[in-house]
């Protein structure tokens, strides 16, 4: 993993583009960085350019049903999959492949 810090975001604190993770801050938090290492991981497990495609037509299905986009981010299963386990440190140790399917 690579990090790259002090980029300017808006409202994101980081993001994960393999094999980078981009974050706001100079000292980002541990939960932080596990929460982009989980989107590293799923994004290996999809071959990359799959994932991308998958997180943005999931966004896009859920903003249209819900019509909010914050909670369509929050609502796809990426995101509820790390989310959901950036407190764990020993997470990635123990998580099955493709786990995020569970959290669609």
């Amino acid at each position: 993993m690579i990090v790259i810090r002090g980029v300017n975001f808006k409202s994101i604190e980081g993001i994960a583009l393999w094999p980078f993770v981009l974050v706001k801050t100079r000292n980002p938090s541990e939960r932080l960085l596990r929460h982009e290492r989980i989107h590293l991981r799923q994004q290996l497990e999809m071959l990359i350019l799959p994932f991308y495609i998958w997180y943005v037509l999931e966004w896009a299905v859920k903003w249209a049903r819900c019509k909010d986009r914050s909670q369509a981010y929050y609502d796809i299963g990426f995101e509820r999959e790390a989310y959901t386990n950036d407190q764990n440190p020993t997470y990635l140790e123990t998580r099955r492949f493709w786990n995020f399917i569970p959290y669609i």
